[in-house]
């Protein structure tokens, strides 16, 4: 019983390692972001690949696997209910005044200002966007087969242009380097946690039970992707937007049949 507990500790103890990989892209892209002015359509290009990767993330890996473990049906209600969740709780935050954390462009301060963008409702909604992905990070070790490289590749590759574009705007928006750089610091740990959080206190689940948490993981990032990312690409890469999200996608289905 000692060694399986340890062995568990010690798995988890792995997830929160992959979780802190794929969070550590958020602090890479802040100082990006930050530091390097970079022209807003080249921001929303990369945006769009993000978008792109994560989908491709969500098809293949998490959905193929809920529904592998549970079928359909409860694949969908996990799915619609983690869409749900994150809609909501996106709802409350943007009446909070942190509807365009994403935004980059030269109209990012002045929408964050006018709608009174606080620090706090900033931290808690860019912290939101990637709760979900990291406890994907963690559900993806839960069976033993060890981590999903395609999901922590995905989640990093997105996290690089969603704070890339996000600390650009709070860089528009005012906020001083010292918030924006310890903003991104902290979410590092933050997504270690969590990810350490997903594969804990799902390991001991029957199959119905993780493919539902599993599916509630894809349906909160796809809530996610069209409510932040999608309209920050395509506000300012217009007609381009589609075919850069296309080219995301296709690369993160090429590393998804690599790996598989």
């Amino acid at each position: 019983m000692r060694r399986l507990a340890f062995e568990a500790v010690e798995t988890g103890l792995e997830a929160a390692f992959w979780g802190a990989v794929g969070g550590s892209a958020l602090l890479a892209g802040a100082v990006v972001g930050f530091f390097v002015r970079l022209p807003p359509r080249a921001i929303a290009a990369i945006v769009a690949f993000g978008a792109g990767v994560l989908t491709a993330a969500i098809s293949f890996e998490l959905m193929e696997d809920a529904y592998e473990r549970d079928g359909l049906a409860g694949t969908a209600v996990g799915f619609v209910l983690g869409a749900l969740a994150f809609t909501g709780v996106n709802y409350l935050l943007a009446r909070s005044g942190a509807r365009h954390r994403k935004r980059s462009g030269a109209a990012a301060g002045e929408s964050m200002a006018s709608e009174g963008s606080s620090g706090t409702s900033l931290a808690i909604g860019s912290m939101l966007d990637n709760i979900p992905e990291s406890v994907a990070i963690g559900l993806s070790l839960v069976g033993g087969a060890g981590v999903s490289v395609v999901t922590v590749i995905a989640v990093f590759l997105s996290n690089v242009p969603e704070a890339l574009s996000s600390s650009a705007g709070m860089r528009g928006a005012g906020h001083s380097r010292r918030y924006v750089l310890g903003l991104w610091t902290l979410a590092v740990p933050v997504c270690a946690l969590f990810a350490f959080a997903g594969y804990e206190v799902v390991s001991g689940w029957d199959g119905a039970a993780i493919a539902a948490i599993t599916a509630f993981a894809a349906g909160a990032i796809l809530a996610m992707i069209a409510d932040t990312m999608i309209p920050e690409a395509f506000e300012v890469a217009h007609d381009f937007a589609g075919l850069v999200t296309a080219a995301g996608f296709l690369v993160a289905f090429a590393l998804s049949r690599a790996a598989g």
